[in-house]
């Protein structure tokens, strides 16, 4: 079901903001919003928060709000336990990230970060209610990993401040953000966004909207191929993901890789893929289906292709 704004019935309604003059400088994005309180988006408010950007955590209730805080608290301290940060530092980042389960409070901030479910229907209503709440100039941003930009653009009046920044999981670790250029979006968009990225310490790549981008729509049939070795009776999981660590001096094996992931993520994905570019690699193996119909989605469940009861 398609999102609507202001009411109105049509999508032709939805009146489109004249663009306006950005001038962006490094100093314009000081507001952070986050929509997301997950793995993904406690990761990005607490690389932005440490970077020295304030930020506005919404998440769906106060409860979770409070429990994401917390944990990244507790994040914190183990840095500074590690030496790899003070405690000055740690409090500094805490006290500029504020908890909220009201998106109204995303009014005033200078750009918002979405990392909802990878699920198009729900974001492109999220976008809409983004629209309406925050102010003209704010840039909204969507973390997905596969979803089409466009889709949620063409939900705002504001198209040519929507954009794509992709960081990858864990985010305070890995260096890589994809930059997401959708057809309606301004270079002064972009420009504000790499800004962001790299005040935020990451390595940003621009990269045309497409599903899967750069790094998924090369990963992915690699992990469905994968387990397709493993549906044929190829190897062993453990020779398999103990093969690519070897031969291909990757950190780690593809089934290790699915479960981080979560399984239903990484099916989303692959579907993702397939639905655009019909590409039978994207095809995902009947095996890994069944495997999230059982609920058996890796670490987050506790069982995937590896039981994470046994290895506690």
């Amino acid at each position: 079901m398609v999102a609507v704004c202001r009411g109105r019935g049509k999508r032709s309604d939805l009146a489109v903001r004249a663009p306006t003059p950005l001038a962006w400088s490094l100093m314009s994005i000081a507001r952070v919003g986050i929509v997301g309180s997950g793995i993904m988006g406690s990761g990005i408010a607490e690389t932005a928060a440490t970077a020295g950007f304030e930020v506005v955590l919404r998440s769906r209730s106060q409860t979770t709000a409070d429990a994401t805080l917390a944990a990244l608290e507790k994040s914190l301290d183990r840095q500074v336990d590690k030496g790899k940060r003070t405690p000055e530092e740690r409090d500094q980042a805490l006290g500029r990230v504020t908890g909220t389960s009201d998106l109204g409070a995303l009014k005033g901030v200078d750009l918002v970060i979405e990392s909802v479910v990878e699920d198009l229907a729900v974001k492109k209503e999220l976008f809409n209610e983004l629209d309406r709440i925050t102010d003209d100039h704010a840039i909204l941003a969507t973390n997905t990993s596969t979803l089409p930009v466009i889709e949620l653009a063409m939900q705002t009046g504001r198209p040519d401040r929507v954009c794509g920044i992709h960081f990858f999981n864990p985010a305070p670790v890995m260096s890589l953000v994809e930059l997401v250029r959708p057809l309606t979006v301004s270079d002064e968009t972009l420009a504000a966004a790499r800004d962001f990225a790299e005040t935020c310490g990451k390595s940003p790549v621009e990269v045309k909207d497409q599903a899967g981008f750069i790094v998924n729509a090369l990963l992915f049939p690699y992990l469905n191929n994968a387990v397709r070795l493993y549906e044929q009776g190829v190897a062993s999981l453990d020779d398999i993901d103990t093969a690519m660590k070897g031969g291909c001096g990757f950190p780690m094996g593809p089934f290790a890789l699915l479960d981080l992931v979560g399984l239903d993520t990484s099916l989303a994905i692959l579907d993702a893929l397939y639905a655009e570019f019909r590409d039978p690699n994207y095809a995902a193996v009947p095996l890994l289906r069944r495997m999230v119909v059982a609920e058996q989605l890796g670490r987050k469940s506790g069982q995937g292709f590896f039981d994470y009861h046994a290895r506690k």
